[in-house]
């Protein structure tokens, strides 16, 4: 992944005001904003409504499982992925057949690694959230490159995530500056946001040069601002970051999931970049 190849075969959108940086991978499509962008009118340059009978290939791919707490249990299985209606489904549910597949429970996730990824702009997705004991659907980018390191030293994104039954959503800025030296009110990392999750809602980023703000149904709920005179670690935002979508499960945040609350899903209206 880290190796210079050709760019052969690798998808490049040219678009006003934007640039396009060398992608290290094919099929990588990277959109770069440039910073002298901030008063002009935004414009849609990349979306998914879910119109098709198939996840597309050349924007997503489902989550695998993996190692860290949000992973244990993500799934290629199609039972938790469905679209119909223009809309997607990433649903967590008991696993039927344990023989094969040890894991209590399966969820589904998607992400844009390796295919679509972006620097600056603004990024908006509608979804209806469920509620569970030990749901946890996030919503929320990592840097596609790690220009920095490995993780946390570039940072990561977090534009909605949800627990349990709660009203409120979670919106945080993590990175090495919050995470290792543990600086998590110069600026403040996190906010809450009121959430009616029996209704659709747009969870959204704006993501400028010098802040990160983050929106909920359009209006702005928590700025973080890129600061002077601290540990360079604290703005690692300055590099292509893509998204991902997922229906956790369990975790040491989120706690135990109960079964008999499951299945559990959030429904995926769409997805809309802007620069």
């Amino acid at each position: 992944m880290k190796n210079s190849v050709s760019i052969f075969g690798i998808v490049l959108l040219l678009l006003v005001g934007c640039k396009v940086m060398k992608p290290e991978k094919p099929g990588l499509t990277l959109l770069v904003q440039k910073e002298n962008r901030v008063n002009k009118k935004w414009k849609l340059v990349w979306q998914d409504e879910f119109e098709t009978q198939e996840l597309d290939s050349t924007k997503w791919t489902r989550i695998p499982p993996n190692k860290a707490d949000w992973g244990n249990y993500m799934t290629s299985d199609d039972r938790c992925y469905e679209i119909a209606d223009g809309q997607l489904y990433l649903k967590g549910i008991n696993n039927p057949d344990t023989i094969s597949d040890p894991r209590p429970y399966l969820t589904g996730g998607i992400y844009t690694k390796g295919k679509v990824a972006f620097q600056y702009g603004k990024i908006e997705i509608r979804a209806k959230l469920g509620s569970a004991q030990g749901a946890w659907p996030a919503i929320w980018m990592l840097a596609e490159q790690k220009k920095y390191g490995d993780y946390p030293r570039n940072g990561e994104i977090d534009i909605m995530e949800h627990l349990n039954y709660d009203t409120i959503i979670y919106q945080t800025t993590h990175s090495y500056y919050t995470l290792e030296l543990k600086q998590k009110e110069n600026p403040p990392y996190s906010t809450t946001a009121p959430c009616d999750t029996e209704q659709f809602n747009t969870f959204g980023l704006e993501w400028y040069p010098d802040k990160l703000v983050y929106t909920l149904n359009g209006k702005a709920s928590y700025t973080y601002p890129r600061i002077e005179g601290v540990d360079p670690s604290q703005w690692p935002f300055d590099q292509p970051f893509y998204l991902l979508i997922d229906q956790q499960l369990g975790g040491s945040w989120v706690g135990e999931v109960n079964p008999k609350d499951l299945p559990v899903q959030m429904i995926i209206d769409w997805v809309k970049l802007y620069q």
